[in-house]
């Protein structure tokens, strides 16, 4: 076993808190977008998934971000990523989730923070337009979930794909993130927002694909719990909520991950507490803890005001670069 890293991140002493921390990297740091190059699959089942490419020079690694709940290309956290890699001259893509690209997608099916078979598939792809180049993963918040319960269940097949990887504030345990966010202040602010668009993307289903989904149950959800049991649950082969957030965690697999992981994870994370984050006894030996007291939930702002996002992107740059980094 390894033990929790040690990490040198620590928050502006002129923002405080992992609430003012979270908010403030999200909605008020401004980050340039990045050009890149659309490129749309089509899926054997007759949906598509989209990837937003940044090209680099032949032979170059290749960074595959997968973006948290309602993200995008467009996420701050996305855009100085990109920023990152196009300075290196290596490939970036962002491989939205379905739904998330600006388009709805086509079958009643959406995404989800299990959804092991999208994440392999975008990894598939990448891989065979850059097969003899290192492919490096990063999944933020919900995509880190996702990505790392697929490096869990691949074992040492993940190899094959991918190189190295990393996990930025994933919500390990759903059970514990769903309810966090369901309880006083991140009810109204945090998942007021996010079931915002999520629910007006489910109404829209509800009315292309008639008795699919309960159109008035959906509008009067006010928390998770009542939006992942009558949509994720009911869309993606899950009894409810709870049956859901249990069975997809990644938490209980990070010990079945064979190549170099970087997980982080900020103590202050408004939307996962510190006493559920895993210790080393709950990782393999390839999977870096790397817990810092602050920077909240997809944040790690730095800097004098009004502050920037780019030591997150450095330190995802230098865990590729070194393979124990």
């Amino acid at each position: 076993m390894r033990p929790i890293a040690h990490s040198v991140y620590r928050a502006p002493a002129w923002l405080p808190g992992g609430h003012l921390q979270t908010i403030y990297a999200n909605l008020l740091i401004r980050v340039p977008p990045v050009a890149s190059r659309r490129e749309r699959l089509e899926l054997a089942d007759g949906d598509f998934l989209d990837f937003d490419w940044v090209d680099g020079t032949a032979g170059a690694p290749v960074v595959v971000l997968f973006h948290g709940l309602e993200g995008s290309a467009d996420s701050p956290y996305a855009r100085d990523l990109m920023a990152h890699v196009r300075a290196r001259g290596w490939h970036g893509v962002v491989g939205h989730f379905r739904g998330c690209s600006g388009e709805d997608n086509r079958l009643p099916r959406a995404y989800f923070a299990g959804d092991s078979a999208d994440i392999d598939c975008i990894l598939r792809h990448v891989k065979s337009q850059h097969a003899d180049a290192p492919v490096y993963a990063v999944g933020v918040s919900l995509g880190g979930n996702a990505l790392l319960k697929w490096l869990g269940e691949q074992g040492d097949a993940g190899r094959a794909l991918v190189e190295r990887a990393a996990g930025v504030s994933a919500p390990l345990d759903l059970t514990v993130a769903g309810h966090t966010l369901d309880t006083g202040f991140n009810r109204h602010v945090y998942t007021a927002r996010f079931l915002f668009t999520l629910k007006a993307k489910a109404l829209r289903k509800a009315a292309r694909f008639p008795g699919v989904l309960d159109a008035a149950a959906i509008a009067a959800a006010t928390t998770f719990r009542e939006f992942d049991t009558l949509v994720t649950a009911r869309l993606h082969g899950f009894r409810d909520a709870e049956d859901y957030w249990l069975k997809v965690s990644a938490k209980p697999l990070l010990k079945s991950i064979a190549l170099p992981t970087l997980v982080l994870n900020a103590r202050n994370d408004p939307f996962f507490p510190a006493w559920a984050l895993p210790s080393s006894a709950d990782a393999s030996p390839s999977v870096v803890l790397e817990q810092p007291a602050t920077g909240g939930h997809v944040a790690f702002p730095s800097g004098p005001f009004p502050g920037n996002l780019g030591w997150l992107a450095r330190r995802l740059m230098h865990h590729f670069d070194t393979p124990n980094g």
